[in-house]
């Protein structure tokens, strides 16, 4: 079992999960669309010298679930914005969803993430580049995560290629290290297919992507 760690954000309760100890900077593991980062991430974990954490976004595993949803990446960026201001510098892995705000967090924190991997899992896997259709649903919620309001609201997200690039642009230019993004997902939405493609970012995969993070 990991120790945790919590954090407020935004009047949530974060989970920050400690999964494993190590000498050096952390690695901070961002999981996947209605997935938690424990026991999500535990076995097996990445091979890092450093310690090893991983964040619950809001409305997952053990973070509170709010009421009435309102789900953004914007606002799981601000979660993972607060692991940073615990953590200091950080290299982060993020899954499907969570390599998205890795992608956010790198261009927002260029100066503390020393290196974001996305990698394949669930979320964001694409949408219209302008809203369409609104959809009337009627949810319930118990207020055990993953929060079904999570799990649609995110899941529809609307933001186009060109919002990710932005942040792709914000990090390869402020960054103070080569290729500070890595893609190593197989399956790439038209958003990552335009990340994947954009100067600076480099691509191949996870285990060779964390080696050369951890020797900076």
């Amino acid at each position: 079992m990991s120790t945790i760690t919590r954090l407020s954000h935004n009047q949530i309760s974060l989970a920050l999960h400690h999964l494993r100890d190590g000498d050096g900077r952390p690695l901070l593991l961002l999981h996947g669309l209605g997935e938690s980062s424990d026991p999500i991430f535990s076995a097996p974990l990445p091979d890092w010298p450093g310690p090893v954490v991983g964040l619950d976004f809001t409305g997952h595993g053990l973070s509170t679930v709010p009421a009435g949803g309102g789900y953004t990446t914007e606002i799981l960026l601000g979660d993972a914005d607060a692991a940073v201001e615990r953590l200091g510098a950080v290299t982060v892995l993020g899954r499907g969803l969570g390599g998205y705000v890795a992608l956010l967090l790198a261009g927002a924190r260029p100066d503390l993430v020393v290196g974001a991997i996305i990698d394949d899992g669930p979320g964001l896997s694409g949408g219209p580049i302008e809203p369409t259709s609104t959809a009337v649903l009627s949810i319930g919620g118990d207020g055990t995560a993953p929060d079904p309001y999570a799990l649609l609201e995110l899941g529809r997200d609307l933001r186009p290629a060109d919002y990710a690039l932005d942040f792709a642009r914000l990090a390869t230019e402020a960054s103070p290290i080569d290729e500070p993004i890595t893609v190593v997902a197989e399956f790439r939405p038209p958003w990552l297919t335009a990340v994947a493609a954009a100067p600076g970012v480099g691509s191949g995969d996870r285990d060779a992507a964390l080696a050369r993070y951890a020797r900076l």
